[in-house]
């Protein structure tokens, strides 16, 4: 079976999920939709999409269209991600799905009602470099993790989105779903976490956070350690250390390099992320998209049938994760969770 995707938005990382589609199998763009009909057609004739919409309701309304790809401000994933589903669509929304655990539950209630799939889009989780890094924690490469610690930064100007707290901005909203997503699929899930910001004095809305760093007490006994920030310096960052050894990754959520670094005692060893040639990875470079091809992949074979990877209870547990996480930042307190 064929999906044919829907883009909601004329966003840049839609210019991204077009090529992904594109290098995909069993996926094809059918439609765009924007809030301009004129912004909307010419972007269509950018990705490569037949049809555009001027409001995202007509393209709800298309019966050809079998799932959407929701990269709106996160404020909106999980309206427009009901109203798809109720539109009888499947949906991959981009991360992170929602900063409410209750919104998460309606999505994923909203599915089970029309019968359709919702996914969470961290596209990372499903990437055979990030398989490689839990198999090796799986085999006991490094002992007994103790330690994860992931680090994400960007340098987003004045008046980014990113920046604008009304629309699901700051550090901790933006890119702290990346590193606490890591710290629970290595780690486990959390028991409390303690988390500190700095405030962002030309953010957009009140307590936005700039930069911040969290602290986890992990259910396993290990330990997650995250940091993320709007005005700094490209760092990914993602480092696992165990009682025997470490793993760092030097592409964590990109996965462009093709290998991960296995360390232990003196040594160090380059482990090929695909060395059988199974997942037909790009070269390494800054234009290795295949961690996008990979997610649509299987998200057209989820909505066709296969289980997903990651489902409601992932998504629910990563949200009640991360508005704690924003919770301790925003009250300078412990959160339990």
């Amino acid at each position: 079976m064929t999906v044919r995707w829907g883009l909601l938005s004329t966003s840049g990382i839609g210019r991204v999920a077009a090529r992904a589609i594109a290098a995909a199998d069993a996926a094809v763009l059918a439609a765009v939709a924007g809030r301009d009909s004129g912004r909307a057609a010419a972007y269509a004739a950018e990705v490569g999409a037949p049809v555009a919409y001027g409001t995202y309701e007509e393209l709800l309304a298309d019966a050809g269209i079998d799932a959407v790809y929701v990269p709106l401000p996160i404020t909106l994933h999980a309206q427009w991600a009901i109203r798809a589903l109720e539109a009888g669509k499947h949906v991959l929304c981009e991360k992170p799905l929602t900063l409410d655990p209750a919104d998460a539950v309606a999505v994923f209630d909203a599915a089970e009602r029309a019968g359709r799939r919702a996914i969470e889009g961290f596209m990372w989780r499903l990437h055979p470099q990030t398989s490689l890094v839990r198999s090796l924690l799986a085999q006991g490469t490094i002992g007994d993790l103790t330690l994860v610690r992931a680090a994400l930064s960007v340098s987003a100007p004045v008046g980014d989105i990113r920046r604008t707290t009304a629309l699901g901005g700051g550090a901790l909203a933006d890119l702290g779903g990346y590193c606490v997503s890591a710290v629970r699929l290595f780690g486990g899930e959390p028991s409390t976490v303690r988390a500190v910001r700095v405030a962002d004095p030309a953010g957009t809305g009140d307590g936005h956070d700039l930069r911040a760093s969290a602290i986890f007490e992990l259910a396993s006994g290990a330990i997650g350690l995250i940091d993320v920030g709007l005005d700094l310096e490209r760092r990914d960052q993602l480092e696992l250390v165990g009682t025997d050894g470490r793993i760092v990754v030097d592409d964590p959520w990109l996965c462009r390099f093709g290998t991960v670094e296995l360390i232990r005692g003196e040594r160090s060893e380059r482990r090929p992320v695909d060395p059988d040639g199974a997942f037909r990875l790009a070269a390494a470079g800054p234009d290795n998209e295949d961690a996008y091809r990979i997610e649509f992949e299987a998200a057209s074979a989820a909505f066709a049938g296969a289980a997903p990877a990651f489902g409601r209870d992932d998504a629910v547990a990563q949200a009640r994760a991360l508005a704690a996480t924003r919770r301790s930042a925003a009250e300078s307190v412990t959160v339990a969770l």
